[in-house]
Formats: structure tokens, C-alpha cells, sequence
């Protein structure tokens, strides 16, 4: 029976990819904090360590006998770019670190990264692996300096790098606000101008993940594991508000608006205890126009391809927020 340890596992990714592991009879390890909420992994058949990625004892108990490694955690909002640094950089060095010491046969690590680590496309040309890093967040830089500690080790660990794009499913939380806004009548939409994005539902992109990660040619790759269309903003806005069965109301916020909030937001969030979710660096992220990359690679050599056709994903996802009372 093949072991693997999952780290980010009480989030919305790292917990479908428990169930998807669990699905295929793996014996699971997963890293919680002690702030944790493991309501995603409640009476699941999984060990717990825990603990944190920069203690000895824990890295030693986590990734002694496993077979695999996912490194989904990270932190993906923060008031400073030293948390990101932390959490993204620092985390991952600790831990590769570790599987070298105490698990050098390790099969595969395998660790997410985020299109946010190389951007955009630029010229409405979807982006693919041989394309340079041009971060435009903190956040996505601290990715880039992630991928480099990985591959780094290529010569030393079976490790592969996988970059998706914009998740959506289940348990999400941040695409819910779209979701949200959505039930209660207001369609948003960044920009007068066509914006295309590649959106995957979370358990397509956890198969993807365990595809890499089982996969032989996969060591020492990157991979973008995404959706093979791309979609129109406006587009998504009809097929949604057809599926949650109301009419809504299109506003449309012109890209100066979205860096004037963006900027009082961060000011005003100098003050709060959490970070802010929009902030000027952000919205360079939300007025750009193509968020595309290409599968190609990872059909060719893994086999990939989605389950859930956007319609299908994006109804199952409203059944459950439904059912959970999250929209009504």
C-alpha cells in the first residue's frame, strides 16, 4: 500500500486531494497546526502530525516510510513579504531538506506551485513551461523563489513542479465571493475588455496532481495542470446566473476603480490585524486580460484531462455551497 504525506491538507485543495488519495486505498499523513480546523478531514482514515515544516521531530515523523510527498501548504495572503517568505520559500527549503535526510528513496515529491510564479500571457498566447518567470505579487514571487529551492534538488530527489491556475470547487472559499455575489442578483466584472481566464475544478486538479505524482517522466518537470478551454468572464457570468436560476444585474468596475480601492484598502490595512485580500499588487493581477495556460504538456506526458466540463463543475460547486448554506 502506497504512503504519502500531504502538507496544506486541512485546506480546500490539500483536503481533495486526501479524498482523492484516500479513493485509491493510500495511507496518509497529514501536517496540521495547531490553529488547524480539520473539519475537511473529520473521521477520515488519515494520521495527523503535528506540528510545523521547521521542526526536526515532526519533519522526521511526517516523511519517515512515505512513499510520496505533496507540498500543497503555503501562504497565500499576508501583510508583509517576509510571511510570504516564510511560508513559501523558507517551508519549502526546510522540507526538502528533511525528505533528503530521512527519506533520500522518496518516489516522488511533488510540490504546487501557482501560475501567479511566471503571470499572465501578454499577448493572448496561453502560457506553457518554457515561458520565464514574471511575477507580479509578492506572493508570486515568493513562488518563483519556491520552484528554484525545488529545482534545485532535481539532481538529488524525484521532484516535479506543478503550476495551477485559477481553482474553484467545493470548500473554496475564494471564488465563492464570485459565487456569492452572484445569488444575491450583481454580476461583477473587471474592465470593459474581454478578459480570458483557464479555471479547473479542485478534484481535476488533485487527479492531475497524483498523475504527476505516480508518473515516472514527471521527475524533474513542470507541469501546468489546468483546464484545456479558456473562459470569457462574461460568458461564465450567463452560465452562472443560469444555473443558480435568478437574473443578475452586470456592473462593470473600470480598472482605475479597481487600483483606487485597491490602494485605500492597503492603507487601511496597515491598520488591521489581517491582510488584506486586495491590495495595489493584486490589482495588477485582477486588470490583466489573459490568465491562460496550456495543457499540452502535461496530456502528452501524464495523460491529463478534466472530468468536469465548466457547466458541470461549476453546477456541482453550487450544490454545494447550497447545501452547505453558504448561497441560497
Amino acid at each position: 500500500m502506497a504512503k504519502a504525506f500531504v502538507t496544506g491538507a486541512t485546506g480546500f485543495i490539500g483536503s481533495h486531494l486526501v479524498d482523492e488519495l484516500l479513493k485509491k486505498n493510500y495511507e496518509i499523513k497529514c501536517l496540521v497546526r495547531k490553529n488547524s480546523s480539520t473539519k475537511w478531514l473529520k473521521d477520515k482514515p488519515v494520521e495527523f502530525i503535528e506540528g510545523d515544516l521547521f521542526t526536526k521531530d515532526v519533519l522526521e515523523k511526517a516523511l519517515t516510510d512515505v512513499d510520496y510527498v505533496y507540498h500543497v501548504g503555503g501562504v497565500t495572503f499576508a501583510k508583509r513579504k517576509e510571511e510570504f517568505r516564510r511560508g513559501n520559500v523558507e517551508a519549502t527549503k526546510s522540507l526538502l531538506e528533511a525528505a533528503l535526510k530521512f527519506n533520500p528513496g522518496l518516489k516522488k515529491f511533488v510540490h504546487v506551485s501557482s501560475q501567479a510564479a511566471v503571470g499572465p500571457s501578454f499577448d493572448g498566447k496561453p502560457i506553457d513551461e518554457t515561458r520565464d518567470y514574471f511575477p507580479l505579487t509578492a506572493y508570486g514571487r515568493s513562488k518563483v523563489e519556491a520552484e528554484k529551492i525545488v529545482k534545485s534538488y532535481f539532481d538529488k530527489l524525484n521532484a516535479t513542479i506543478l503550476r495551477p491556475p485559477a481553482v474553484y470547487g467545493p470548500r473554496d472559499y475564494a471564488i465563492y465571493e464570485y459565487f456569492k455575489s452572484m445569488s444575491r442578483g450583481l454580476q461583477p466584472l473587471i474592465g470593459f475588455d474581454n478578459k480570458l481566464v483557464s479555471l479547473i475544478h479542485g478534484v481535476d486538479l488533485v487527479k492531475g496532481f497524483i498523475l504527476a505524482g505516480e508518473s515516472d517522466i514527471s521527475s524533474s518537470n513542470i507541469y501546468f495542470i489546468s483546464s484545456e478551454k479558456f473562459y470569457n468572464w462574461r460568458d461564465v457570468g450567463a452560465m452562472t446566473q443560469r444555473l443558480l436560476g435568478r437574473k443578475t444585474l452586470r456592473v462593470v468596475v473600470p480598472h482605475f476603480a479597481v487600483k483606487t480601492t485597491a490602494f485605500f484598502s492597503q492603507v487601511f490595512g496597515f491598520f488591521s490585524s489581517k491582510p488584506t485580500v486586495l491590495n495595489i499588487e493584486k490589482s495588477r493581477e485582477l486588470t490583466q486580460r489573459y490568465w491562460i495556460c496550456s495543457i499540452e504538456k502535461a496530456q502528452r506526458e501524464l495523460g491529463f484531462k478534466e472530468g468536469f466540463t465548466l457547466e458541470e463543475g461549476f453546477k456541482d460547486t453550487i450544490d454545494w455551497y447550497r447545501k452547505e448554506g453558504w448561497i441560497k
